[in-house]
């Protein structure tokens, strides 16, 4: 996926130039590296957020117009306001063709839905990592790189070491001795419901038990006349 940004050369700096800026519609930007001094960019909101939402914008070489002049850069850093989910500032870097670069790039995970341990144990994915730096030429940059799950069994994890690489492409983890796990599947965990008693009420019992209770209720007023006539015999 080739992608361009068009940007212009910024001259006025400082956090009120900057705020105008942004109030403007548009994004302040700087441009460095490449063994060439750093230069001012302002960059057209609307359009480049569209490009920025893509994935691919995050982990390619890209194209920047800078009036005219097209040179190979990379995202390097980038500043995102904490409400209105807008970029604030952002930074690239010039790349040299022939000199390797250091990136980070997101794991596309595959083949989940018949790995044994999900397939067959009901097992659930455990990402560990989501992304992983790796070092190689800018013909050879991937936008992401796959991981196989297909032969996972619960309990079981692939590491960095097992991961199929492009050509040209390394693991700068690997390179300094850590071989990181990837992705495990893990048991899922139980549901326990708890179950409340019910009382459980004999419909044909229940009106016989309201008519006792009514009998009862019902011979009390007799004890009264009982206990007179006792009285009058003895007088």
């Amino acid at each position: 996926m080739k992608i361009e940004i068009t940007a212009t050369k910024r001259d006025l700096k400082g956090t009120g130039a900057s705020r105008r800026l942004r109030q403007s519609g548009s994004i302040p930007g700087i441009l460095y590296g490449g063994g060439q001094e750093p230069i001012s960019l302002d960059l057209e909101h609307k359009s480049l957020f569209l490009q920025f939402r893509h994935e691919a914008f995050h982990a390619s070489i890209l194209t920047l117009n800078l009036e005219g002049n097209k040179e190979s850069v990379l995202l390097r850093d980038f500043q995102m306001h904490p409400v209105r989910n807008t970029i604030q500032h952002i930074d690239f870097q010039r790349v040299n063709e022939n000199e390797k670069i250091n990136v980070k790039v997101p794991f596309h995970f595959i083949n989940a839905e018949i790995a044994p341990g999900i397939k067959l144990d009901g097992g659930i994915v455990a990402h560990i990592m989501t992304e992983v730096n790796i070092s190689c030429l800018p013909k050879n940059l991937p936008e992401f790189i796959e991981v196989d799950l297909s032969m996972l069994d619960i309990g079981q994890s692939i590491h960095l070491s097992e991961i199929k690489t492009p050509e040209g492409v390394e693991f700068l983890q690997l390179t300094h001795g850590n071989d990181s796990g990837v992705a495990s599947i893990a048991k899922p965990k139980a549901v326990v419901e708890e179950v409340k008693p019910v009382e459980i009420v004999d419909d044909a019992a229940a009106p016989a038990a309201e008519g006792a209770k009514a009998a009862e209720g019902a011979k009390a007023p007799d004890a009264a006349p009982a206990e007179a006539a006792k009285s009058d015999k003895a007088k």
